[in-house]
């Protein structure tokens, strides 16, 4: 939950993908039953992979507590999405069709990490739409080249129901709130926030109550999840320790920036205590997930890619042995979610594209 302090600026800064318009021919093709299995021969952990979008930006899916339904973020402009809307999926009456899915968030502004509220009749996502309707600036590439994500400060985390009406303003403190996630039993999310001056994560109950900070290193914390017993949260962070890294951090903290180059996954209880860093492999490693049995963490990394722009998905057991490549898609596979059956798991990927740099979501049965 890329993110992920603007979830989705990595499909465009680390691989060059723009909000451009699909090609009509690659949205209009059809399936063909030699394309009913999307994956590569190595991914013995995929079967009866399905594409659900077919163009624009798609990223950041999650299951509804029943396994019945999806929500996402999109940049689209066939759907009048000049950048990130929170849309859903039915998935049992889904099909393929140009139109766009139910729109859930207000079409202003951007908003980005939208999760499923117990009983699935409702959202949590983040929002910059009461600062300003219009889609707030994207920085331009850095002269030397090194990758950042805006902080928009007018993010602001919010409750709303399938019908596109928010139902309560979560947040309010003054600075970034967003990436919210929520407990497996409904009771809790999880975020990021700016509230202290840096980028950490903090818990609330469902209704906005009781926050509390969990982090407090200096770095980005962000992206974070409950693991199915709902004890423990795992997430991405930068951990700045030299000098001259921790200058830099700060300097572009002040500008409402970060640099995502560099980010390893940790783990800790669900009040901050027993912390641990997870990965030591260099690189960004984001986007991480719990196997549903909370014994292994599902994640995208591009710490094998020689150009640092190749993105797959991987497997660690939560002490840190047994790393698994699961996904070998050539530019991008990121944000995973198992379902909370276990059975299925969804992703966003570059596979299937016709060419273009149109980022899409599969879904897929997963085999142990």
């Amino acid at each position: 939950m890329i993110s992920r302090v603007y979830c989705l600026i990595i499909l465009w800064s680390m691989i060059g993908a723009s909000c451009t318009t699909t090609k009509s021919n690659v949205l209009n093709r059809q399936l063909t039953p030699a394309e009913d299995s999307l994956r590569y021969a190595q991914e013995v952990h995929l079967k009866n992979v399905k594409q659900l979008t077919f163009g624009g930006d798609n990223a950041e899916a999650y299951w509804s507590f029943d396994d019945k339904k999806v929500v996402f973020q999109a940049t689209n402009k066939q759907w009048g999405a000049e950048c990130d809307q929170i849309y859903y999926f039915d998935l049992e009456k889904w099909e393929r069709r140009l139109a766009p899915p139910a729109l859930l968030s207000t079409g202003k502004g951007r908003t980005t990490c939208s999760f499923f509220m117990k009983g699935n009749q409702s959202i949590v996502f983040a929002s910059t739409h009461e600062a300003n309707a219009s889609c707030p600036h994207v920085p331009e590439r850095r002269a030397d080249g090194k990758y950042i994500w805006p902080i928009y400060e007018t993010f602001d985390i919010y409750h709303g129901d399938l019908k596109g009406n928010i139902i309560k303003k979560l947040t309010d403190a003054p600075g970034y709130d967003a990436e919210a996630t929520v407990s497996p039993d409904g009771s809790m999310i999880v975020f990021t926030s700016l509230r202290s001056g840096d980028l950490e994560l903090y818990t609330m109950k469902a209704d906005g109550s009781d926050v509390k900070q969990i982090t407090s290193q200096l770095g980005y914390d962000g992206g974070a999840f409950f693991s199915p017993d709902g004890k423990k949260l795992i997430f991405r962070a930068s951990r700045p320790t030299s000098d001259e890294d921790v200058k830099v951090y700060k300097e572009l903290l002040a500008q409402g920036q970060v640099m995502p180059t560099n980010m390893e996954l940790y783990v800790c209880n669900v009040d901050g205590s027993d912390l641990r860093k997870l990965t030591n492999l260099g690189k960004a490693n984001w986007a991480p997930y719990f196997h549903p049995k909370g014994d292994k963490v599902i994640f995208s990394s591009n710490h094998a890619a020689p150009r640092g722009y190749q993105f797959n998905l991987y497997m660690i057991n939560l002490d840190g042995t047994g790393l698994k490549q699961i996904t070998f898609d050539k530019t991008f596979d990121s944000f995973p979610m198992f379902s909370y059956d276990g059975k299925k798991i969804i992703f966003a990927s570059n596979r299937h594209n016709g060419g273009t740099r149109d980022t899409n979501l599969f879904i897929a049965d997963w085999v142990d």
